[in-house]
């Protein structure tokens, strides 16, 4: 599997960092960040599920400012590239309205070993729903609940 080349100056194997409409693909992602000289490549698929603290959810909608979005998620993973060691991380968070059992976020890290590359996707997920400007309402059967940064 090739990788694409990436921009001049880019670091390969660094990005994409996107807010999207448009439905994720996890294979997609992987073969962005994948280089030759990985051992690992771990991903983490958020899923829409149909339950949330005892309530019944039929629905989530997704809110970005996908500017700063976008710039939080390649500060985040720089950061999280290089303490790790990372030769490719990239991440896609969707917006809009989302059934039960879609993907909301894609998180891939290509690294030396699967050791870093465990932490590195764990690391990128936690600094993600802490920092970055994502909000979710979740619909219920019997109303709704608008969900700010960190939220489940």
């Amino acid at each position: 599997m090739s990788t694409p080349s990436a921009p001049s100056g880019a670091r390969p194997g660094l990005g994409p960092f996107e807010i999207t409409a448009v439905p994720l693909s996890v294979d997609q992602l992987v073969a962005e960040v994948q280089t030759p000289a990985d051992g690992a490549v771990v991903t983490f698929v958020g899923l829409v599920r149909d339950n949330n603290m005892g309530r019944r959810v039929v629905a989530l909608e997704y809110e970005a400012y996908p500017e700063l979005a976008e710039r939080e998620l390649r500060a985040l993973s720089e950061d999280v590239a290089a303490k790790y060691r990372l030769h490719g991380i990239g991440i896609r968070h969707r917006t809009g309205r989302l059934a039960i059992g879609e993907i909301s976020v894609v998180i891939a890290v290509a690294a030396p070993h699967r050791a870093e590359g465990f932490a590195a996707c764990a690391e990128a997920l936690e600094r993600l729903k802490a920092t970055v400007p994502v909000w979710k309402k979740e619909w219920y059967e019997d109303g709704s609940a608008w969900h700010g940064q960190g939220a489940g």
